[in-house]
């Protein structure tokens, strides 16, 4: 056998049936699978070892040759080679089909390539393949021209014999005619048989005309009815031969020309236009393939067909004497039942009927085998188990490709729930000692053998599986230094993945830091984590160097902070550094902070009085003890004594610190900023209860006055002065309103001292939205489709919802659920394709050399972009940014634009910057680093070898979990139906073209444009009597 690891390409291509042969080892006949009383294989059936090897090592079926010494030898009396069990897994078989067979993914896939090759509707193919339409294979041309001939001559003499006997009854009648010359009616009989000639003669040109235009229009490949083909089979039997199933099909594309349709189809293709062009060029592009492989057409068509090894499909015994068989195993057995029954019927001469059934039963088993369910119904077993076939052996996530040859199952790994480590530093995380012992076992034997514990791997490893006390001593000395990888599934984008330097915990689950969940996107509601453990010192090192999550703490989407606190945290230091009015200890004034910190312990101030302190540095400060205990653990450069810090404040505080001191040393900061956060949240005594929220005094008159408005619009609408679409959206717009007026009310209401109003203020948890509906109106709900239900719910959490409500208020709820649960998948399957597509985008050089770039326009769709000093950070400047009037270079060519720039930019107001892109990179593969620019997770210039293209993937790929799904309807006209969300980003990737043009103007007309001050309008006149008005914002620009 080759060497299989020794090639560069692989080829998938048709194979012959000559081809197919030669792999085959013997032909299976027999359906029968194993002997359920000796368990060994029938012969000539799905196992048989003659053909597919045998099934112990080096001992064939009779037991006449045992040990290898007898490789290669062929038993006398059971005809088994003698060999390896392995042979089992190379060795095929043949079935030869008594029938030919249509292959499913050529007749079936769109688009078909057998329906393309010959110009046949796939409907129809199909129809011809499964005997319920007939085919024309071919017309014998020497037939029909003396066909046409035949007729010709039936129509002379067909004519000659109507006027013989027409004329021998005139001359019978003109005989009377001479006897009697003024007989009227004789004369008048004698005319009639005169135009009666006429009129025959007429009948048979038309009979004549209609049959030789009958005859001429049969063409090759016409599709015929059963109804059809009887009528023609009677008349022109002789002409055409016509056939049905895959044999017909089968003798067409054996009589299909490569070399000469190319010629043709090229001919056509060069006076073709529209839709003929488009089919004419695919066409082309499949028989231009044919023709450049030298595969022939007819190979589509299954004439032996491959029997897997039986390895690959094997049959296991259970503990209860039961057997469970592969699916494929049951496909081929009724693939052998029904050859083997049309074989006999064909032998017997059965008739015509009963054997097109049975082949019409064959290719239904053969397409169950190739692709069950890609046709029609799918077969099943008694217990309503699909069968999986050979494609579904190979497709999707649990095929072989991705499941068994990507995805490996690898050692030294483990699994767990997560649970929170308040007490880890960032770049540990806690893992139960019993899994660390598992995971490091080879490491902690080593040094057992090493250190005299034990005298071989055998002992060593029975001391690791008693637990010996001097095991877990020497657990904890393997474990320094090397870092494990944890990783959180779906692995959506780098930071799914970072390594923790591991500390051993008593218990089962393995606890992480707070702040590194939002890179896991993690929480402790039962998640669970995988770990790895990375065994070379290459890859200790890389995990130690790029991974650990310390270095980790900018998203490479963006380059924000992902390591932000959250959640406790955040309020935790909103009550610390939040001013309280009238708190004890307001207003007084200290020398120093230490003094202030020391009234403080003493009891005599509370952390939020406003206070203010004599600094050396900056004078008098106005602050809060909270402030000052805060700013401690901060650099110098960062501190603030005059900021509440809330979540907004916070990440921003991370930012500057990861720009001015870098990730390694913010790491500390974080950890301290973490323990303050908790201390202080738990200091707190935070609470809620239903008596935080109350209901806004005005709410009744603010809902009355909104029922009153809504019944002067409905009064219009009764009265013809407005549509019904208008009246949906006063509707809609006033409750609207009333919810926002309403919910101005409850955030009036709130104590700002209250555990509900700190949560929402500080980010920390919900919004001022949530707690309107708990104190105020729900408001307005969507349907299913997304369209708003112009009726409001009045009633908030607090007060209860009625029945109708409650219904009502169930269509978000569900569609939130579906919309998950169907987004996740599609989300990743967009990912999938992203990454795809740009995995060899890599930056493989310095510089490419090219003088183009890209133009970023500020004011340009500021509604939807990021600000302009946000989409300029970090590229390279492909021509001088010069200040307007002074001339002062702000930035050089080729120099990158950081944040300090951006600030020069900005003030100097210059509104369009001219960049170097990816866009305009002139690398032959991959980008260069200064046409890409920045590195957004390490804030520098991007290194050499950087896969770009897959960190861009993975970017647009990780926030389409959270993206809606469905295209959003607003409804009638309350604003635009726009596509949004998942769909939108799908269509802007792929880049589809429109179907249909689109419609400028809904009449024809000249159009004429009335430009104001306020407004443009676009007049269209039509030539008749209506006219049509559009109108424009007046910043919109006229294309006309």
């Amino acid at each position: 056998m080759s060497d299989f690891d020794d090639f560069d390409a692989i080829r998938i291509s048709l194979a012959s049936p000559e081809q197919i042969r030669s792999w085959s080892h013997g032909e299976v006949t027999k359906a029968e699978t194993i002997n359920y009383r000796t368990l060994k294989p029938e012969r000539h059936g799905l196992f048989c070892e003659k053909i597919f090897g045998p099934v112990k090592d080096y001992e064939c079926h009779c037991g006449r040759y045992k040990k290898v010494r007898y490789k290669g030898v062929i038993c006398e009396k059971c005809g088994v080679e003698v060999g390896p069990s392995s042979m089992r897994r190379e060795r095929m078989g043949i079935i030869e089909l008594a029938a030919p067979i249509a292959h499913i993914w050529f007749t079936k896939l769109v688009p078909s390539p057998i329906s393309l090759l010959l110009d046949v509707t796939p409907r129809n193919l199909e129809g011809v393949i499964y005997f319920a339409r007939y085919i024309v294979i071919s017309i014998d041309e020497e037939v029909r021209e003396k066909k046409i001939v035949q007729l010709d001559k039936d129509r002379k003499r067909r004519i000659a014999e109507q006027e013989k006997k027409v004329n021998k009854q005139i001359g019978k009648l003109q005989a009377k005619l001479e006897a009697a010359p003024e007989d009227e009616d004789l004369i008048k009989e004698i005319n009639q048989l005169r135009a009666k000639i006429e009129e025959d003669r007429a009948e048979i040109e038309r009979e004549w005309k209609a049959r030789r235009e009958e005859v001429k229009s049969l063409k090759k490949h016409e599709i015929l009815t059963e109804e059809r083909y009887q009528e023609l089979r009677d008349k022109y039997g002789d002409i055409l031969r016509v056939g049905t199933g895959a044999e017909a099909i089968s003798e067409i594309l054996r009589d299909v020309d490569v070399d000469s349709l190319y010629g043709q189809l090229l001919d056509e293709l060069r006076s073709a236009s529209g839709q003929n062009r488009k089919r004419l060029s695919k066409r082309l592009q499949l028989v231009g393939a044919f023709k450049a492989s030298g595969n022939k057409p007819e190979w589509m068509i299954v004439a032996v067909l491959p029997v897997l090894p039986p390895a690959l499909r094997p049959v296991v015994q259970l503990d209860g004497g039961r057997f469970v068989i592969s699916d494929v195993n049951d496909l081929y057995r009724r693939i052998i039942n029904r050859n083997n029954r049309l074989r006999r019927l064909i032998a017997l001469g059965a008739p015509e009927v009963i054997i097109r059934n049975e082949k019409r039963m064959l290719q239904e088993a053969v397409d169950a085998l190739i692709d069950n369910g890609r046709r029609g119904r799918p077969v099943t077993t008694g217990t309503k188990h699909v069968l999986k076939s050979l494609s579904a052996m190979l497709k999707g996530k649990q095929g072989r490709f991705r499941q068994n040859l990507l995805g490996k199952r690898v050692d030294y790994s483990g699994r767990s729930v997560i649970v929170v480590g308040p007490n880890l530093k960032l770049h540990q995380c806690g893992l139960p000692r019993r899994m660390a012992l598992e995971l490091f076992k080879p490491f902690v034997m080593n040094r057992l053998i090493e250190l005299g514990y034990a005298n071989n791997l055998k002992i060593a490893r029975t001391l690791v599986e008693r637990g010996n006390p001097e095991v877990w001593d020497l657990l904890n000395e393997v474990v320094k230094g090397r870092p494990v990888l944890l990783n959180r599934a779906p692995t959506l984008h780098r930071l799914s993945i970072q390594a923790f330097e591991p500390v051993l915990i008593d218990g089962d689950a393995i606890q992480i830091h707070p702040l590194v969940c939002a890179a896991f996107n993690a929480d402790f509601d039962g998640d669970q984590m995988a770990v790895h453990l990375p065994l070379s010192r290459a890859a200790v090192e890389e995990s130690r160097k790029f991974m650990l999550s310390t270095f980790n703490m900018l998203a490479p989407s963006c380059g924000e902070p992902i390591t932000v606190p959250s959640l406790d945290i955040v309020f935790g230091c909103y009550y610390l550094t939040m001013v309280k009015p009238g708190a004890k200890g307001t207003g007084k004034l200290f020398s120093s902070f230490e003094e202030a910190k020391l009234v403080h312990e003493w009891g005599f101030i509370e952390l939020g009085a406003q206070i203010t302190v004599q600094n050396e540095q900056s004078g008098k400060i106005e602050t809060t003890v909270g402030r000052v205990l805060f700013n401690e653990i901060l650099p110098p450069e960062l501190r603030d004594y005059d900021k509440t810090m809330d979540k907004a404040s916070l990440k921003s505080l991370v930012s500057e610190c990861i720009r001015l001191l870098g990730e390694e040393a913010t790491a500390p900061i974080l950890d301290d900023l973490k323990q303050l956060g908790f201390y202080y949240a738990t200091k707190s005594g935070i609470s809620i209860a239903i008596d935080d929220i109350s209901e806004p005094a005005d709410k009744n008159k603010l809902l009355k006055k909104a029922e009153e408005q809504i019944a002067l619009v409905e009064e219009q609408f009764n009265q013809g002065l407005i549509t019904e679409d208008e009246l949906y959206e006063n509707t809609v717009q006033t409750w609207m309103k009333t919810t926002y007026e309403i919910s101005d009310r409850v955030a009036q209401s709130l104590d700002p001292l209250g555990g509900i109003y700190m949560m929402a203020h500080s980010g920390a948890r919900g919004n001022i939205s949530q707690i309107a509906q708990m104190a105020g109106i729900r408001g307005l709900m969507a349907d299913p489709s997304g369209r708003i239900i112009d009726f409001p719910i009045k009633s908030s959490f607090r007060d209860g919802l009625s029945a109708m409500e409650y219904f009502i208020s169930t269509h978000g709820a569900r569609k939130g659920l579906a919309d998950t649960a169907l987004r996740t998948s599609d989300s990743g399957y967009l990912t999938r394709r992203l990454v795809d597509i740009a995995q060899d985008v890599i930056i493989t050089k310095e510089d490419c050399g090219t003088t183009e770039g890209i133009w970023i326009l500020k004011g340009v769709e500021e509604e939807y972009l990021p600000p302009f000093g946000e989409r300029i950070i970090g590229y390279l400047a492909a021509s001088r940014i010069v200040e307007p009037g002074t001339g002062r270079v702000i930035v050089d060519h080729d120099e990158e634009i950081d944040e300090q720039k951006v600030k020069e930019i900005i003030e100097a107001d210059i509104t369009q910057v001219y960049v170097r892109s990816p866009l305009s990179c002139h690398s032959r593969f991959g980008l260069c680093r200064r046409c890409y620019g920045r590195d957004l997770s390490k804030r520098k210039l991007v290194e050499l070898n950087i896969a770009v293209g897959i960190i861009a993937a993975q970017s647009i790929g990780e926030p389409g979990t959270q993206l809606t799904l469905r295209t959003f309807h607003t409804g009638g006209v309350v604003g635009t139906d726009i596509t949004s969300g998942l769909p939108r980003v799908e269509e802007l990737l792929e880049a589809r073209l429109p179907k249909r043009s689109a419609i400028v103007s809904e009449i024809d007309g000249i159009a004429e444009v009335v430009a104001s001050e306020e407004e443009n309008v676009i007049r269209v006149v039509s030539s008749e009597l209506y006219q049509d008005e559009y109108l424009l914002p007046p910043e919109a620009k006229l294309a006309v």
